[in-house]
């Protein structure tokens, strides 16, 4: 008999907002041969927390429920669920995913020790977080990378690397998409040919002020929007430098899967970027909020081609290390 997992998390990739973990890795465990069921995707904030309590109490045969665990307001989505499902004797597993969960813990410790403390196990993408809880005191946890299946990405080697730069992520205030226009201003003066492509749906307000900035400096960048795993990938073929330009993260899929590709990444060292990214030996690490510093990293790939290949190499060997048929060994010795 199939073991039933319930999973709790952000469904909206319906409404254009990038897919997360409760969608991708929520597919992986249905073809590992899990029962699965998923809420919630209800736009309104409000009722997905309903909807998603109401699918704890719709499902409370489930051997596990796994929830999704971020830093902001969506805590409290994991804080109420796990709740309900220690109410119920349910196993919750919370899955950590916010780069600012450190300063959760800080903020509110006594919240954070009833959801994370009764857990059956608390389970981190990165070596970061499972750091940070340990060190507040919160023992029982693992960690699992967060996982792609690398054969789904064409690994492009490059003889040499142009300045046509490209950043995908969600248009938040957190990850500093302006950084991105910087690092464009920076390299034009020297290499005017430079160019910007920055994917991604808006979340805050920030494309907007984005575009406004760009405009600002008379600047050319394109702004595609959002675009599927498929047509971002192969848009990045045209692409030779992937940048990170976040102030908070853990471990994003798409620094990921631009590894995968081959792009070469330069990222602000934040987070759990450290421990994906080993700089320079897989990729490049600069301060937060440091144009200047992430532009000449960006003319170093450009110099220095013959390295910057090893660099590619060594970053998808890595890379490899979290392709899913790696990573589902874990979940499975854990579910099961």
């Amino acid at each position: 008999m199939k073991m039933k997992i319930l999973y709790l998390g952000n469904k909206l990739s319906q409404h254009g907002i990038n897919a997360t973990t409760v969608e991708t890795l929520g597919a992986h465990l249905s073809d590992s041969g899990f029962q699965v069921v998923s809420y919630s995707s209800k736009r309104n904030s409000f009722l997905r927390l309903f909807d998603m309590l109401f699918g704890i109490l719709k499902h409370r045969n489930s051997d596990y429920i796994l929830i999704d665990t971020y830093s902001t307001s969506a805590f409290w989505f994991a804080f109420l669920s796990s709740q309900l499902a220690r109410w119920l004797g349910i196993k919750y597993i919370p899955i950590l995913h916010g780069g600012n969960l450190p300063n959760r813990l800080l903020s509110s410790p006594k919240l954070c020790k009833w959801l994370f403390l009764p857990a059956y196990i608390n389970v981190s993408p990165s070596e970061y977080l499972k750091f940070h809880f340990e060190k507040f005191g919160i023992s029982n946890v693992i960690c699992i990378p967060n996982a792609i299946s690398v054969s789904d990405y064409t690994f492009k080697e490059r003889s040499v690397f142009y300045p046509k730069l490209l950043w995908v992520r969600a248009f938040a205030t957190i990850y500093n998409p302006t950084m991105a226009i910087d690092v464009l201003h920076l390299l034009q003066k020297k290499y005017p040919e430079t160019t910007l492509t920055m994917v991604g749906p808006d979340k805050d307000g920030s494309l907007e002020e984005t575009k406004k900035y760009a405009n600002q400096l008379k600047l050319n960048v394109n702004f595609t929007g959002k675009l599927s795993k498929a047509a971002w990938t192969d848009l990045a073929q045209h692409h030779d430098i992937f940048i990170n330009t976040t102030h908070f993260d853990n471990m994003p899929v798409s620094v990921l899967e631009a590894m995968a590709l081959g792009l070469p990444v330069v990222s602000t060292n934040v987070g759990g970027l450290p421990f994906l990214i080993t700089s320079p030996e897989n990729g490049y690490l600069v301060a937060a909020n440091d144009a200047a510093a992430m532009a000449a990293q960006i003319e170093t790939i450009i110099n220095f081609p013959q390295l910057t290949r090893e660099i590619s190499s060594r970053a998808k060997t890595k890379v490899s290390q979290m392709d899913w048929k790696v990573v589902e060994n874990q979940w499975l010795k854990l579910l099961r």
